[in-house]
Parts: structure tokens; C-alpha cells; sequence
């Protein structure tokens, strides 16, 4: 996915979060070992979202394998261990942004 693409699913991400009451607190977190694509909160609760964007026929959710799911997981600790966040847990959610328009949210597929 080209950078152009991959910035517009991400703005297309944070509006459908803003839309259901996430507050975005950060974007594009790189760390030396993994990249936060979005950082919201929702209540108490600090999510740490993936976005992947593409063709409806190929789920780009699939493209999230367990070795990605590392790097999100120690960069969302950097993240936590480097601000003084007031939240009661963390989940990681993907959401996906297809061609088609469509987008799916898949919540807490990890939560700590």
C-alpha cells in the first residue's frame, strides 16, 4: 500500500472512531521495534488500533500475523511505560478500510 493510500485510511479510521466516541490521542507512534498506527481512548479504556486497507475479496485483516501482533504489543508498552495514562485496561483493535468503502472493525483481538 502506497503511503498516500495507507495516511488515507488512517484519516478515514479516525473519523469512523470519532464517530463512535474514541478520542484520538496519537498517530503514527514508530518506535525502533514497531509502529502504533492510532492511539485512542474510549472511556477508561487505552486502544491501540491497527489499520489495514484493501480489496474487499482479500481481508486485509489477514495481512495482521502473529509476528506484526508482537511489534504492536511491545510498542503499546513503550507507549504506556513513556505517558501517564489514566486507564483501567488496553485492548489492540483493526480496523479495515476497503476499497469498497467498507469498513470493519474488529475489536479487542488482544487485550492486556
Amino acid at each position: 500500500m502506497s503511503i498516500k493510500k495507507g495516511k488515507h485510511c488512517e484519516d478515514v479510521a479516525c473519523a469512523y472512531l470519532r464517530k463512535r466516541g474514541y478520542k484520538i490521542l496519537a498517530r503514527n507512534v514508530r518506535y525502533p521495534f514497531g509502529e502504533l498506527d492510532i492511539v485512542a481512548m474510549k472511556g477508561k479504556r487505552l486502544v491501540f488500533v491497527e489499520v489495514k486497507g484493501g480489496n474487499p475479496s482479500f481481508h486485509p485483516r489477514t495481512r495482521v500475523k502473529e509476528a506484526k501482533l508482537r511489534k504492536i504489543e511491545l510498542a503499546a508498552n513503550r507507549f504506556v511505560s513513556d505517558r501517564e495514562q489514566n486507564f483501567d485496561e488496553c485492548q489492540l483493535d483493526v480496523i479495515e478500510v476497503l476499497d469498497n468503502g467498507e469498513i470493519n472493525h474488529l475489536e479487542a483481538i488482544g487485550r492486556w
